[in-house]
């Protein structure tokens, strides 16, 4: 029986494809408790399947927050999903000391439990500049151009991605100040206790599931949700995994075989790189994903009360 009543946050995390979603149910049955999904894709509504929403049966088994509740033609980044989880999360306390969280998303999963840096607001015409100046003259001048205003930036962010390139510069440009300047400042407390529970399994395990997946996917009709998006392929929130590589073969780039395979060579590597994120919590505590859901309640059960 668990008597300790302190607002608890159960997060569920792990690679794509692993069974997050089955287990938070569970848990969430088990526990009384709603499901908050971290998943920085299943915000958007205009984009079901190839993001692996749950299921009809499965959103009616547990009530989820943050499950296509934006538009892809809204602009919702991780700080507004920060103070909206939170907000959230205060209401479902009041109800319940216990509440889920699930997702692969680790810098929106970092969001909620540990807070963000934040950044002072600068004017939008400079995203706009720096766009045009990397369609034109190339990525090129802009890590020289951040070389140049903020080297620490430069030496430790991954200069050939360009969104996080222009986000350093807009911020290097808009304040005055290198963008290095606003990070690891203090963080407002929590006012919950965090259990984070991983799902793993062997790497030949996790590539079969993600190939398997992608398969379902192209089933149950990818191919048709992606056609739909095509003219706004260059939107922000479709810049993902499963409609970049579709969006290329409809602009005739890649064969459509071609394309199936690239989406599941690139899934691979992101659920390797969510491993690589969510490894670095030594809080963590990992579970192969085969595990007997009693036998995580327990573990679950027993730091609840420890706390």
């Amino acid at each position: 029986m668990i008597k300790e009543k302190n607002n608890t946050l159960i997060t569920i995390v792990g690679p794509t494809a692993i069974g997050k979603t089955a287990l938070s149910i569970q848990l969430a049955n088990y526990f009384k408790a709603d499901i908050i999904s971290c998943d920085s894709r299943q915000f958007y509504k205009e984009m079901s399947i190839g993001t692996a929403v749950p299921y009809a049966d499965e959103l009616v088994a547990a009530k989820h927050h943050f499950i296509q509740n934006r538009s892809i033609f809204e602009t919702y980044n991780v700080g507004q999903f920060e103070r909206d989880a939170l907000k959230t999360l205060d209401t479902l306390f009041e109800k319940n000391p216990i509440q889920i969280m699930v997702g692969g998303s680790g810098l929106y999963v970092d969001a909620v439990l540990k807070g963000l840096d934040y950044f002072p607001e600068v004017d939008k015409q400079i995203r706009i500049a720096l766009t045009k100046v990397l369609e034109e003259e190339g990525i090129e001048v802009l890590q020289h151009q951040l070389k140049e205003l903020d080297i620490e930036t430069y030496n430790t962010i991954t200069i050939d991605n360009p969104h996080r390139l222009m986000r350093a510069l807009e911020i290097c440009i808009g304040s005055g100040t290198p963008y290095s300047t606003f990070k690891n400042k203090p963080k407002t407390a929590r006012n919950f206790k965090i259990i984070k529970i991983g799902l793993n399994a062997d790497r030949e395990i996790i590539y079969s599931r993600i190939n398997q997946r992608v398969d379902i996917m192209m089933e149950n009709g990818l191919l048709e949700e992606a056609k739909n998006l095509h003219q706004y392929k260059n939107l922000n929130a479709l810049q993902t995994v499963g409609y970049r590589e579709l969006f290329s073969f409809f602009d005739e780039n890649f064969t459509k075989e071609f394309a199936i395979s690239e989406i599941k060579k690139n899934t691979r590597r992101f659920a390797k790189r969510q491993l690589t994120w969510f490894k670095k919590d030594a809080e963590t505590v990992w579970f192969d994903y085969q595990t007997d859901t009693k036998k995580i309640i327990t573990t679950i059960s027993d730091k609840i009360i420890d706390f």
